[in-house]
């Protein structure tokens, strides 16, 4: 099938660069947000987003006019979704953007049209997202109703990208595809191949939607390894980086870094999916869920530790995102860790992060230097590049509780 129109049904980090990569290979794309700003912000060739190299490719891609962004959607070859999946309480998955997204495209879809689910989603949700449809277009007909003869194609192809690696990754890792049906994998493997380098292995539905919570498990399991290691050589008086270092050179250990937590709308999120599925079955993915999550609690129990030293202890926080060089907040410990810090009135607290999107008004920020001139306590959250380059004879005098090991 020949591809000429694209849309991309939520333009955040994933959607985003994903239209620009397809503009980039001379496709009209539609991006489609419910953000009247994003929009505004792509159509005059800009980006509201923090990725490396991305705001020269969607320049490009507007100035050219291969990209576009709406608020409302309009007819394409193919629509691809890859709006948000958080939970609700509980830990419940909650579908309601992917149901919102599929209520957007429904009245545009025509014949041949192809939908890929590109949001990370408990099992099930690609049937669902048919189902929604099916349901709204009754004049069309969907894989679970007419299998490999059916109107529309639709398939579950997630991403696996790095922030801050994003355009390359985007085009160099093999891309797990989920089709409804053999054609419909057929035809989604077609069209991220108009960019992706690397393998386009086909599966089912249901396995590809699995697939993408299992290598993010599998990380989280690796991470509450290495953070309750952290827990415990704390209590034991070891330096955990040197432990860790040391046991990975054993050839068939491979120990990820502890942190403040773990963040992200991925690893952070998506073994719930899993958990919320098969509860009874899901222990250890589980488990691993409990220990990082409780992860920022002990981090500020040690902070407030080191505060009683002080009648007015004055307390620096080295950055807010998820993870290093990157401004994306989501589900971020170290955010959560700061928002708790201010809000137990611990003492005066001062915060700096370097990637801070511009509309960022919660509380205010710093930069490194005044953090270094007038704090007592000083906790690395992230490990920014900006903070590893910090002078260490200016921490001589100061109390550090360093997270993410940038000072050993």
């Amino acid at each position: 099938m020949n591809f000429e129109t694209i849309s991309v049904v939520g333009l955040g980090y994933i959607g985003l660069p994903t239209a620009a990569v397809f503009a980039s290979r001379k496709k009209f794309v539609i991006g489609v947000d419910v953000n009247q700003d994003a929009v505004d912000t792509i159509n005059r060739g800009e980006i509201h987003i923090v990725e490396p190299d991305l705001d020269m490719v969607v320049r490009a891609a507007v100035s050219e006019g291969y990209l576009k962004a709406t608020t409302t959607a309009e007819p394409a070859d193919a629509f691809l979704i890859a709006v948000p999946t958080p939970f609700k309480e509980n830990h419940i998955p909650d579908l309601s953007y992917i149901e919102s997204a599929g209520k957007t495209i429904a009245p545009v879809l025509k014949k041949g049209d192809l939908v890929v689910l590109e949001s990370t989603s408990p099992v099930g949700a690609t049937e669902q997202l048919a189902s929604w449809l099916s349901d709204i277009r009754p004049d069309l007909t969907f894989p679970q109703q007419a299998g490999e003869s059916s109107d529309i194609r639709i398939a579950h192809c997630p991403e696996r990208v790095l922030p801050g690696q994003v355009l390359s990754e985007l085009v160099q890792n093999d891309r797990v595809i989920g089709g409804m049906t053999v054609k419909c994998s057929e035809v989604a493997t077609a069209l991220y191949k108009t960019f992706v380098k690397g393998e386009c292995v086909a599966t089912n539905a249901r396995t590809a939607e699995m697939c993408k919570l299992t290598e993010n498990s599998f990380r989280d399991v690796n991470i509450a390894f290495a953070n309750e290691l952290s827990i415990i050589s704390d209590k034991l008086e070891i330096n955990v980086w040197e432990l860790i270092r040391l046991a990975n050179r054993h050839p068939r250990v491979n120990i990820l870094q502890p942190g403040p937590g773990v963040g992200g709308h991925c690893i952070a999120v998506d073994p719930w999916f899993i958990v919320s599925k098969t509860p009874e079955q899901a222990r250890l993915i589980h488990t691993a869920r409990q220990v990082n999550d409780s992860k920022p609690q002990w981090v500020i129990d040690k902070i407030v530790s080191k505060a009683q030293r002080f009648k007015h202890p004055v307390i620096g926080c080295f950055g807010l995102a998820f993870k290093a060089n990157i401004d994306d907040l989501r589900e971020s410990p170290a955010l959560d860790i700061v928002r708790q810090l201010i809000a137990m009135k611990v003492g005066d607290i001062l915060v700096c992060e370097p990637n801070a999107h511009e509309d960022f008004e919660e509380f205010p920020l710093c930069d490194i230097s005044c953090i270094l001139k007038n704090a007592d306590i000083l906790v690395i959250l992230v490990d920014h590049d900006e903070f590893k380059n910090i002078d260490l004879t200016a921490l001589s005098e100061k109390i550090v509780i360093d997270t993410r090991g940038i000072i050993q």
